[in-house]
């Protein structure tokens, strides 16, 4: 499995013959447009689109991805309708609890603490619960996506159901966990193999590197790739 950031929260997984973009927020992300690589590029052979929730830093792309390339988007129930009631056909509706066979790999969706909607012609419309991603190879490869959260509980039970290697985690701070926090879940509830840091930089008012991070997270493998760069898993 090779793991490719894309800036902010958005990822390329790519797994036996499949290719998953998870949360595409390309067009407008700093850190994406400012490496050089093209959405074209990072969307190239697309089979799948997986969200964490509806905020449009991490719906990103996913309209115009999805009709272009036909990929199904993977996404709790109201956010996929959402996106249907905007032309894409090819979606795959769950919630928290559930999971997808997407043949390479299945995806599950698990709980989030943040919030999920975006405006539509002046009206702020809600757009079903934020959630996590623990995305599962057929080889037993397992990467868990937090999306944006705060440090909670039951992510105890996460790691005892999925027993992730690979987390995805959200560090920047005022919408997310910070840095202490973000090192804490990390410590306290999972046993990653590789931690590799998300959400920030990409925006003036959250935390601009992952420097505090990597202080704080001093028992963790933490990866911090350039965009473009694959992670092996």
């Amino acid at each position: 499995m090779k793991i490719i950031w894309l800036g902010h929260s958005a990822f390329r997984v790519e797994t036996g013959g499949s290719v998953l973009l998870i949360d595409p927020f390309l067009s407008g992300n700093g850190v994406f447009e400012g490496s050089g690589m093209s959405a074209g590029e990072a969307a190239k052979g697309v089979t799948h689109i997986a969200l964490t929730h509806g905020h449009d830093d991490h719906v990103g792309d996913t309209a115009a991805i999805a009709k272009d390339s036909g990929a199904p988007v993977v996404a709790v129930y109201e956010l996929a309708m959402h996106l249907n009631g905007q032309g894409v056909e090819n979606v795959e509706p769950g919630n928290p609890g559930g999971t997808i066979d997407c043949g390479d790999f299945d995806v599950s969706f698990v709980k989030a603490y943040h919030s999920a909607s975006t405006m539509v012609d002046g009206q702020n419309v809600y757009l079903g619960n934020p959630c996590g991603l623990v995305v599962r190879s057929k080889d037993g490869k397992s990467v868990y996506h937090m999306g944006d959260t705060e440090i909670f509980g039951d992510m105890a039970l996460v790691n005892e159901i999925f027993a992730p290697k690979v987390g995805l985690v959200p560090i920047g701070d005022r919408f997310t966990m910070g840095a202490r926090t973000a090192a804490m879940a990390c410590e306290k509830y999972f046993d990653f193999d590789t931690v590799i840091p998300i959400h920030y930089g990409t925006f003036p008012i959250i935390d601009q590197t992952p420097d505090k991070f990597i202080a704080a997270a001093t028992g963790q493998n933490v990866v911090v790739p350039k965009v473009g760069e694959a992670v092996e898993a």
